[in-house]
């Protein structure tokens, strides 16, 4: 079973589509319970970083967060959800993020014909050992939406790359928590691998 968290962020109809079409079950749901029984757990999102750090705080879920990963639950977090996973945002200043990494989220740089929000399809610089990129070719496109970027503290922890004016961070991969910039359920078929390589693995793995 794969639970999508629901916290009023969005974007979950279409995340949930994805898994079904790989055959998986899928639970969108915010009950505790439902979540650590969970054989992995995603966290999607669009929106602000701080109103969903609210809305996370508002349903007790960040305490439940860290504890599926604590548990060695496979985690994947998803656009926003990968910004949610480190420390703070330039977006909001001064609030809080889940701290599972360390890094900056920060506003993508304008620039002349570089249009912000970023909405498009990107190449990705993949690093090679990474799990949930098993497959992948490089350079395969993927599709983005976002106005903030992620960077690194340890850039060990980056599975793919792209750029847009900036280097950006495009996904992250720890132990069993991994997290994507871009929106692997609207990348076409390269995305269902890199979900299909998620289902794959396993509590503890």
């Amino acid at each position: 079973m794969t639970v999508v968290i629901d916290y009023d962020a969005g974007n979950l109809k279409s995340v949930e589509k994805a898994f079904l079409a790989l055959g998986e079950e899928v639970s969108i749901t915010r009950n505790p319970e439902e979540i650590l029984a969970a054989d992995r757990v995603v966290l999607p999102g669009v929106g602000s970083f701080g109103d969903a750090m609210s809305r996370l705080r508002q349903y007790g879920l960040t305490s439940v967060i860290h504890e599926v990963i604590d548990r060695k639950t496979p985690f994947l977090g998803i656009c926003l959800g990968l910004q949610l996973l480190f420390e703070s945002s330039e977006e909001c200043e001064g609030v809080e993020g889940l701290g599972i990494f360390k890094g900056k989220i920060l506003r993508i740089p304008g620039g002349e014909g570089r249009k912000i929000p970023h909405m498009g399809w990107n190449s990705l610089e993949i690093r090679q050992k990474s799990r949930l990129f098993a497959g992948v070719r490089e350079n395969a496109y993927v599709y983005f939406v976002h106005s903030y970027y992620l960077k690194a503290e340890d850039e060990t922890q980056v599975a793919a790359f792209t750029d847009y004016g900036v280097r950006i961070h495009a996904a992250v991969e720890k132990g069993n928590v991994m997290a994507c910039q871009f929106h692997p359920e609207k990348s076409g078929s390269v995305g269902l691998e890199i979900l299909k390589n998620f289902v794959r693995m396993e509590r503890g793995g």
